[in-house]
């Protein structure tokens, strides 16, 4: 095979990667992690189930996948993370619901001990808790503004806060979306 011919090969599989993190990314947000299988994923790329094990060895693997490819859409310098971005961070987030349903359905799941992304979720919000406590720091010092705490005024005690504060705003933006008219 030649050099070129070696590139075009590896440019399919990338993209035929890339195509399957999507359905998967489709999956996932419909059935959850538990209810995705890779047939469903396979079905929708127009592969067998061996054709996607091709890529992606177990169901695992491509959950690891999906979760860094969502990472990659996000990432951020270090350093750049900035409150006043929060809101608009809440803003970029309701224009990706697939994404963001899939991550808010495997972070529920999450909590279980057996399951993969366990170990991905509690490794992401101890590294989201530190960098908001950085944040908040270098907003406020060691003191919020009166009336974001009632006893504990130091930032670190608002990281979790401020981290689920965010999941939260998405969680309760697509219910109120789907809530039925006239309701409240």
């Amino acid at each position: 095979m030649s050099y070129g011919d070696a590139m075009t090969a590896r440019t399919r599989s990338e993209e035929r990667r890339a195509e399957i993190v999507r359905a998967a990314l489709e999956v996932i947000a419909e059935r959850g992690y538990r209810g995705a299988s890779l047939a469903a994923v396979a079905e929708r790329v127009g592969l067998t189930q061996q054709g996607l094990l091709h890529h992606f060895p177990t169901k695992e693997a491509l959950l690891v996948a999906v979760l860094q490819e969502r990472d990659r859409w996000d990432a951020l310098p270090a350093g750049r993370l900035r409150l006043d971005l929060l809101a608009s961070l809440v803003e970029y987030n309701a224009m990706r619901p697939a994404i963001i349903q899939t991550f808010s359905a495997l972070l529920g799941e999450s909590v279980t001990e057996d399951h993969p992304a366990r170990a991905y979720f509690t490794e992401r919000y101890v590294g989201v808790r530190a960098a908001m406590a950085e944040v908040l720091r270098a907003e406020y010092g060691d003191h919020l503004p009166s009336g974001l705490t009632p006893s504990a005024p130091h930032p670190s005690s608002w990281r979790s806060w401020t981290a689920c504060s965010t999941s939260g705003c998405w969680t309760r933006s697509r219910w109120t979306w789907r809530r039925p008219s006239g309701t409240s």
